[in-house]
């Protein structure tokens, strides 16, 4: 989110303030656009929590495409393309990790994918090339998903966004030991499980031994 719901509700006080105290009703359009987007950074907020509880429990909330398509909306709305393209990132998740669904998936992680490069978020942006990376893979593209999951790392080491790095080289670990290379793999995995730890990622790490089991790594 460009900017915070604290930021954004505070300066719709102080427009009305002005308004009503002051008798300058000129503001009184922004404040209306920052009450739009504190409407679009709670559903986007809620949406997240519901996928949360997704990964925890696998059962699907029907409530949570719906936010992340309503957060898109209004963000769109009010001209917020950083909002808009995190929002569109979340949907195409949904259509992808929750019900399986590749074809619907893609249109919202391309369009993610030119907001985030035009606005310079880059950790939603690594978030979409990782998303795009599981297609890819999916559909037999080795090489592709490597360069996508490969930049996504690039950027999350960048940003020292340390938990998401553990979580990429996860996945680098399995293209890596699907191309035979079981060493690259074992070092990968081993460097996951640093990061992780030192930045208190524990659920990282239960994937991390997840995968040694699942790759014959351990």
């Amino acid at each position: 989110m460009a900017e915070g719901f604290d930021v954004r509700l505070t300066r719709a006080r102080e427009r009305y303030e002005q308004a009503v105290f002051g008798g300058d009703g000129t503001s009184l359009d922004e404040a209306e656009r920052d009450l739009v987007a504190v409407e679009a950074d709670t559903a986007l907020a809620r949406g997240r929590l519901l996928h949360a509880r997704f990964l925890e429990t696998g059962a699907e909330d029907a409530a949570e495409l719906s936010l992340f398509e309503r957060a898109a909306q209004l963000y769109r709305e009010v001209g917020d393309a950083r909002g808009e393209g995190e929002a569109l990132f979340w949907v195409g998740t949904v259509h992808q990790v929750i019900r399986q669904d590749q074809a619907a998936a893609d249109p919202a992680f391309a369009r993610a994918r030119e907001l985030a490069t035009e606005a310079g978020d880059e950790l939603t942006l690594s978030y979409v090339l990782r998303h795009l990376c599981f297609g890819e893979q999916a559909a037999g593209r080795v090489e592709a998903a490597r360069e996508l999951l490969e930049e996504s790392t690039r950027l999350r080491r960048k940003l020292s966004f340390t938990p998401g790095v553990a979580a990429n080289l996860i996945g680098l670990a399995d293209l890596a030991a699907s191309g035979g290379d079981r060493d690259a793999a074992r070092g990968l995995l081993d460097e996951a499980t640093s990061l992780a730890a030192s930045s208190g990622a524990y659920g990282i790490v239960r994937w991390i031994d997840e995968a040694r089991d699942e790759l014959k790594l351990a």
